[in-house]
């Protein structure tokens, strides 16, 4: 088995046969920054998460089978150049680019922290290094994709958000937003990479409040300790003035109550054990 690339967490293999195999590592990012420290078990919940929301979104997608804890094989497919983000809640990059003028939220919109939104809202970027946020104009006008395929990738986003958010909201947890990525196999719009706590945010709906930060069950949580620390605005320091960010240690503590709470997410949403 050839290996490819690595990514932020997974490692890419050819296996052949117009294959791919993704294997999930227990590394952890966020703002764009890699962290030396693991997360234990991460790499299993994300790779066992792919293959329970691929089995039960009723989406083509190219997943194939899981073949150990950490792996799945999937069929290789061109990818689409944009992200597909589909926001629930107001919260997170939104709330700050709306303070900026940067973006419209629907009429009628609460704009305190955390509060629903009143329908979901498709929000895509660009796939780069950094994710620039983009609308449909903008997709067009930089040849993303053309403007059948924007039409569907937001309805497709958004019923497939809709759908997740149902499975989570039984499993007592709250499903604030979402990343997805499509590409083309056998000339169809297929869902594509993976789909786990890496790409969406997912809150307790006991301990839910409008007005604070919320409890993250996701990648989340290391962004807000980053954040609370001032690390956040450091890194887009070092980046404005050329330098690349260096990450610093994350806490035992921090590590621990990951992962805790992804193999608790995992857990409750699947009904499964790991």
């Amino acid at each position: 088995m050839k290996f490819l690339t690595s990514g932020k967490v997974k490692d890419l293999y050819d296996p052949g046969d117009d294959m791919l195999v993704f294997k999930f590592s227990d590394r952890v990012s966020a703002y764009d920054v890699k962290f030396k420290e693991d997360i234990p078990k991460k790499g299993e919940v994300l790779c066992k998460f792919a293959e329970f929301w691929f089995n039960e979104l009723p989406v083509s997608n190219h997943f194939v089978k899981r073949q150990s804890d950490t792996e799945i094989m999937v069929k290789k497919m061109k990818m689409l150049p944009i992200e597909c983000v589909v926001r629930g809640y107001f919260y997170g990059s939104l709330v700050s680019r709306w303070k900026k003028g940067e973006v419209q939220v629907p009429e009628g919109t609460d704009t305190t922290l955390a509060a629903k939104l009143p329908k979901p809202i498709f929000d895509p970027t660009t796939k780069s290094e950094h994710d620039i946020p983009i609308d449909k104009s903008k997709a067009l006008e930089m040849k993303l994709v053309t403007e059948e395929q924007y039409n569907w990738l937001e309805k497709t986003s958004i019923d497939i958000y809709k759908k997740m958010a149902e499975i989570s909201d039984s499993a007592g947890f709250i499903l604030a937003d979402l990343k997805l990525e499509f590409g083309i196999l056998d000339g169809k719009i297929t869902l594509g990479d993976s789909i786990g706590p890496d790409e969406y945010r997912l809150w307790p709906k006991d301990s839910y409040e409008v007005g604070k930060i919320q409890e993250a069950y996701d990648k989340q949580l290391l962004r807000d300790w980053l954040t609370a620390n001032g690390y956040q605005k450091q890194f887009d320091d070092d980046r404005d003035a050329g330098k690349e960010p260096t990450a610093p240690a994350i806490p035992e503590e921090i590590i621990q109550k990951m992962t805790q709470r992804y193999v608790t997410a995992y857990e409750k949403v699947t009904g499964l054990t790991l």
